[in-house]
């Protein structure tokens, strides 16, 4: 394999879902925080990113507050954080909506990182990915688990330009953090 197919500069867009959340009784859904594995996981995402040399030139975060407490544990562990936009289209969003998010990303970004949700970002991965490093692709489509990470790379000049299946699906990693 060679790499991801078109033309432009090599692109990472790293997909992270929210960590695990807790449930407490009447608590809407987008007002539900992290549990204490989330709050242990998070911070593992963000080691994982760095190791892997992952580290974001802008993140998108869906406003849901598990999502934004992913970010802010995960991002606490780098020394210098990107900005962050927090997308209210990301929380509870399908595919089209995700891409339109992703789209929106400026031309000078070269890796870009998008927190959110099930079942759209698994959806997301899978439809951008044309292929798979080893049994990446194989993984994300059995479970796409809290603290996932995907990571898919692509050649082109703008954001605007991704398109599905247009992707490589060339890392997984699910974080999780000791205790």
């Amino acid at each position: 394999m060679t790499g991801p197919a078109g033309t432009g500069p090599l692109r990472h867009l790293v997909v992270l879902r929210h960590a695990k959340s807790a449930w407490p009784e009447g608590v809407p859904d987008h007002e539900r925080p992290l549990a204490p594995r989330g709050r242990r996981d998070a911070p593992a995402a963000g080691r994982a990113l760095a190791e892997a040399g992952l580290l974001p030139d802008l993140a998108l975060c869906s406003t849901a507050v598990r999502a934004r407490q992913t970010w802010e544990l995960a991002c606490a562990q780098w020394d210098t954080p990107p900005p962050v936009r927090f997308e209210p289209e990301v929380y509870a969003a399908d595919v089209p909506d995700l891409l339109d998010a992703v789209r929106s990303a400026p031309a000078e970004v070269g890796t870009l990182l998008l927190v959110g949700h099930n079942p759209g970002l698994e959806d997301l991965v899978l439809d951008l990915a044309g292929d798979g490093l080893d049994d990446t692709l194989d993984q994300v489509g059995v479970k796409f688990p809290t603290s996932a990470i995907a990571v898919l790379a692509w050649r082109g000049t703008h954001w605007h330009d991704l398109t599905p299946g247009t992707a490589l699906l060339t890392k997984v990693i699910v974080a999780r953090g000791g205790g």
